[in-house]
């Protein structure tokens, strides 16, 4: 196993490599299709800047997410995204990165209020396959000219380059929370309360729905006085769905909202044996994609444009979804189901030779995480 413990040694590693790198950060993600030596950045660890002042913090890539969030909590801030801690539901130890979770993108519940990971990252330094380091974007939040790499290497996941230091943008903590609960509704009426909800002017932060309990669960967050306020108003506009009940106790209220960011009604210890499957799709498809699902549907977030789903080992999903737009993510599955169907959708030819030509650009060796992102068959 490689381990660089700073950008020099990690630009000297990925030069001097004589074949593939399998990158890794806090070992939380694994991916049944990578392969060759192991490059961790796990020693690239630690806050290099923190300016409460200016919203902004600077950490490493191998730095941990409970350092950060931690680190930002001491002067009640937060990272506005919400990450998704994956280790429940890939069965999965280690500790979650940095680096890891821009390697994939990783947004929680909130990303229909706040943006994702990438919306929230303002600066990158990383080196390419050749062993080059590269800096993009700053350190402060402020207009940058010239090709937004920052963007493009979020959700990346680690095929463009190996990231060794990484700018955030955060925000003020919360002051008040108000979680609504609208029971007995099957995926169309779900999707049309959440909908509903969205589309009203009392700033939901969280809506999600639980097939199996037939809940929806709604998010307001703010100021207590406003947070009340919008509650109850949101409540009203709500009733043709059923009454709403605010969760009065906070820890039932975190736990609920912690299991839906981690996808927890997918993970193995909750019965999701099986394939795990990422949906993502128009809020307005979600009723026909329940519908294709059935009892496979475990978990609907963002307001019913994300959807988790756990199927029998194997099975070749995306056929059953044909004629969907979005896209189908397999996150956990045995090494020869990822090698059969491919983690990722297939993309067009059209971006799918844009995608090759942007690897060949910043790994033309083909060594960072190779075969990872290359797509299934279109029948797959």
């Amino acid at each position: 196993m490689l381990t660089p413990r700073d950008e020099a040694e990690l630009s000297e590693a990925i030069a001097g490599a004589s074949g593939a790198l399998r990158i890794t950060g806090g070992g939380t993600r694994p991916s049944g299709r990578t392969r060759g030596e192991v490059l961790s950045t796990g020693h690239l660890s630690g806050i290099r800047l923190y300016e409460p002042g200016a919203l902004t913090i600077v950490a490493g890539a191998g730095t941990p997410v409970t350092e950060v969030e931690e680190a930002l909590a001491a002067q009640n801030q937060r990272l506005p995204f919400e990450p998704i801690d994956h280790r429940r539901l890939l069965e999965q130890e280690g500790v979650p990165t940095i680096g890891g979770m821009v390697a994939v993108n990783a947004s929680g519940p909130r990303r229909i209020q706040a943006g994702a990971c990438r919306d929230s990252l303002i600066g990158v330094r990383f080196v390419d396959g050749a062993g080059t380091v590269i800096k993009n974007g700053g350190r402060v939040m402020k207009n940058v000219t010239g090709y937004d790499l920052v963007k493009l290497l979020a959700g990346s996941w680690g095929t463009l380059g190996v990231m060794s230091e990484l700018s955030f943008k955060v925000l003020p903590g919360i002051a008040a929370t108000a979680t609504l609960r609208l029971g007995g509704l099957a995926a169309e009426g779900a999707v049309a309360a959440m909908s509903a909800a969205l589309g009203s002017p009392y700033e939901v932060s969280g809506a999600a729905y639980l097939p199996d309990e037939g809940d929806v669960i709604l998010r307001i967050e703010g100021f207590e006085a406003s947070v009340a306020y919008r509650a109850e108003r949101l409540s009203g506009l709500l009733e043709r769905f059923g009454a709403a009940r605010t969760l009065t106790d906070r820890a039932e209220e975190a736990s609920r909202w912690r299991a839906v960011r981690d996808a927890a009604a997918c993970a193995p210890s909750e019965g999701g044996a099986g394939d795990v499957w990422r949906i993502s799709v128009r809020p307005s498809d979600g009723p026909q994609v329940a519908e294709r699902l059935g009892s496979r549907m475990r978990l609907v977030d963002w307001g019913g444009g994300l959807i988790w789903a756990v199927v029998p080992e194997g099975q070749p999903l995306r056929r059953e979804l044909a004629g969907i737009a979005g896209h189908a993510t397999l996150l956990r599955a045995a090494p020869e189901t990822h090698a059969a169907l491919g983690m990722f959708h297939p993309e067009p030819e059209a971006l799918a030779a844009v995608s090759r030509g942007l690897r060949a650009r910043f790994d033309p060796r083909g060594i960072l995480n190779p075969g990872l992102m290359d797509g299934a068959s279109a029948a797959a």
